[in-house]
């Protein structure tokens, strides 16, 4: 979703410009990684490492293992990466002991929160990187503070918010919610897959008896990330018939069902910002999120994980719903200022 726009906008800006896509697979699930290439039009990748599944450290060293001699083989000018992944670090560690310069996407964002994986894969991105391409304020004072030149920093929006411009037309068409018997604005969207709210029994018990109160009264559709299923399965968590466990889904169909939600429960981080964009009520069940734009100036609230937090923090915003703002260079054209910035630095 980060990369389609890039790719779209290096090729209108520089058409004799080589691109190569590398697709780690460290998303190795058919339904959550090959069908996001299919929806969002993007080539077939180039190299494709196959890496997936392990713990953090074993696939973050196959990773690097597997993309050195592709790094060797075509030595660009930049390497390109996006987000805070493992694949993410991976490529940018093997690319700075390479000597190959690197522009990390969605720069800058923190959590502060160092027991997130995702934490320390965005921090030492941003140590490697030479070039730092943020999404919001907040980002750039982040990187300032952590003595990052002003030189290396370039805010360019939000990249993710132009695959959703793009998608809109598909998006509004789609109505996926109608082939689950349901209406617009009358069901909630669920979404947990952060280990710890999935991988402690415990607190994926208490929030999915949250989930199954708030399913007493209004539908809730679930699309189960595979993490997720094999936990619900192995604790045999029950599940009310009100909660309608589905499998993951393609971009535009998760992404019709949350537009027209009344509310979103999730623990993601790009949920966050695509809610906000959208002007859709969302509940983040986490302590802390490394986009705090989205509630200062989105429609999110952070809830802290458990069952009476969930469900006082649903009743309220459900009461109260928050103002729909959408964060300035939002605007669908965050693609084009990285192609500009990346084309113009030596």
């Amino acid at each position: 979703m980060k990369i389609a726009p890039i790719m779209r906008a290096i090729a209108k800006q520089a058409p004799d410009a080589q691109q190569t896509l590398v697709h780690t697979g460290q998303h190795f699930d058919e339904r959550m990684s090959d069908v996001f290439f299919r929806d969002l039009g993007l080539p077939k990748p180039d190299e494709h490492l196959g890496v997936s599944g392990g713990s953090h450290a074993s696939q973050t060293a196959r990773i690097m293992l597997g993309f050195e001699p592709v790094l060797d083989r075509h030595r660009p000018d930049w390497l390109v990466v996006v987000g805070d992944v493992n694949s993410t670090l991976a490529c940018a560690l093997v690319a700075s002991k390479s000597g190959v310069k690197i522009a990390h996407v969605e720069a800058g964002l923190r959590s502060r929160d160092n027991t997130m994986p995702e934490e320390i894969n965005r921090k030492v991105t941003d140590a490697v990187s030479d070039l730092l391409l943020t999404p919001s304020p907040d980002a750039d004072a982040n990187l300032t503070a952590e003595g990052v030149p002003l030189e290396r920093i370039a805010r360019v929006g939000n990249v993710m918010i132009d695959s959703l411009i793009r998608a809109l037309p598909k998006i509004e068409a789609t109505e996926y919610y109608r082939s689950l018997g349901l209406t617009d604005q009358s069901y909630v969207l669920a979404t947990l897959h952060r280990p710890s709210n999935v991988d402690d029994p415990a607190m994926l018990s208490e929030l999915v008896s949250a989930l199954n109160e708030i399913a007493s009264r209004t539908p809730v559709v679930f699309p189960v990330h595979p993490r997720t299923r094999a936990r619900l399965e192995s604790e045999q968590v029950p599940i009310n018939e009100g909660i309608r466990l589905i499998d993951p889904l393609g971009y535009f169909d998760f992404m019709s069902l949350m537009r027209s939600a009344k509310i979103v429960i999730t623990d993601s981080g790009g949920v966050q910002e695509e809610t906000t964009y959208l002007g859709v009520s969302c509940l983040t069940v986490r302590p802390n999120t490394e986009r705090p734009i989205t509630i200062e100036e989105g429609t999110n609230r952070l809830v802290r994980p458990g069952k009476g937090t969930l469900l006082a923090a649903y009743s309220d915003v459900e009461a109260h719903p928050p103002l729909k703002q959408c964060p300035t260079l939002w605007d669908g054209k965050a693609a084009e200022r990285i192609a500009e910035v990346l084309l113009a630095t030596k």
